[in-house]
């Protein structure tokens, strides 16, 4: 994952807190090229998340215009860890794409990269470049 990205998704959650926030990870198979925010429209915004439909089809489009793919998904947990919650296991759809949870809970921002498959998530190691 590009350093960028990282640093998008926590401004973003930064932004957002004490609301979540959510946005839609643009890439290839080998890199997450781009992180773009979209706008939490869940009924509340501060115990969960809800892209945006407008926002995810743009996304889609920036993607393809620039030769790239949706590859996953990341939202924040402004008071908790960056782990999948109940809501998130229960919500999550779009099998073997790519979550990143960013906690603001502690004194700097963490963020853990998870793969969603068969009703779960798998914990992948989060690899940055410059």
């Amino acid at each position: 994952m590009k350093a960028a990205v990282v640093d998008a998704i926590v401004r973003h959650a930064r932004e957002a807190a004490p609301a979540e926030c959510c946005g839609v990870l643009i890439g290839s198979a080998q890199f997450v090229e781009e992180a773009c925010a979209a706008r939490n429209v869940a009924e509340r915004p501060d115990a969960r998340f809800l892209i945006d439909p407008q926002d995810h089809f743009a996304a889609i489009r920036h993607a393809r215009e620039r030769g790239f793919s949706v590859v996953g998904f990341y939202h924040s947990h402004p008071r908790s860890a960056p782990e999948p919650s109940e809501t998130d296991r229960a919500e999550a759809s779009y099998p073997d794409h790519l979550h990143v949870i960013v906690s603001l809970a502690g004194d700097a921002p963490e963020l853990r990269l998870y793969r969603y498959g068969g009703g779960n998530f798998l914990a992948l190691p989060l690899v940055t470049v410059r």
